[in-house]
C-alpha cells in the first residue's frame, strides 16, 4: 500500500435493539460531518435484516491513507465516537483495506489482522473469480439481452459480475483458499 492509495474502512457494531433509531440519527449526523472531511469519498451503511440482533455495517472511503490518518485523529471524529458507545452492545469491529484488498476477506477475529496477501496472489484470485463470471455472463446472459444496445447489455452484465463478486464469490474463495492467501496466519493462530 502507498499512502496514495484510495482506503476503505469498514465498520461492524452491534446496535442495542432498543436504541436503533437513536443510532439511525447519529449515523445521520456522521454522514453529514464527513461529507465536510478533506479526503472523504463516500459511506455506504448495510443494515441489518434482524430486527433481534441489529449489525450494522459501515463502509467509509477515503482518498489515501495520510486523509484518513488525519480524520482517525480528529477531535471531530473522536466526538462522534463517544456519542455512539452508549448506542451499541461491544466496541466494533474494524477493517482497514486498500483497493483490490476489499475483495478479500482476512481470516481471524478480533484483534487479529493477518498481513495484507501477496499482490500477485490478489490478481490470480482475481482472475479465477471473474473469468468464469464472465463466461457465464456471455453465454448464459448474453441469449437472453441480445435485443438490447451494447452498452446496456454491458451494463447489466458488470453489474450482477460486480454484485457476484462482492457477494457471494470472493469471501467463498479468499475463505475456501485462506491457507494460499495467508499461509502465516494459520501459524500464527496454532
Amino acid at each position: 500500500m502507498t499512502v496514495r492509495d484510495p482506503v476503505t474502512v469498514t465498520i461492524s457494531e452491534i446496535v442495542k435493539p432498543d436504541r436503533v433509531q437513536e443510532f439511525e440519527e447519529w449515523l445521520k449526523g456522521l454522514n453529514r460531518v464527513l461529507r465536510e472531511a478533506d479526503g472523504f469519498i463516500g459511506v455506504d451503511v448495510i443494515r441489518p435484516r434482524e430486527h433481534a440482533h441489529p449489525e450494522y455495517v459501515t463502509i467509509i472511503k477515503f482518498t489515501d491513507y495520510d486523509r484518513l490518518k488525519r480524520w482517525q485523529e480528529s477531535p471531530v471524529r473522536n466526538e462522534w465516537v463517544a456519542k455512539v458507545s452508549d448506542l451499541t452492545v461491544d466496541d466494533p469491529e474494524i477493517q482497514q483495506t486498500t483497493g483490490f484488498e476489499v475483495w478479500f476477506t482476512r481470516p481471524g477475529g478480533a484483534g487479529v489482522t493477518p498481513p495484507t496477501p501477496a499482490y500477485y496472489k490478489m490478481v490470480l484470485l482475481g482472475i479465477a473469480a471473474v473469468y468464469p463470471l464472465i463466461l457465464a455472463s456471455v453465454f448464459g446472459l448474453g441469449p437472453l439481452l441480445d435485443s438490447l444496445p451494447f452498452v446496456i447489455e454491458l451494463l447489466i452484465s458488470v453489474t450482477i459480475i460486480s454484485a457476484l463478486l462482492t457477494y457471494p464469490v470472493m469471501p467463498v474463495l479468499t475463505r475456501v483458499l485462506s491457507f494460499w492467501l495467508y499461509p502465516s496466519s494459520k501459524r500464527q493462530r496454532e
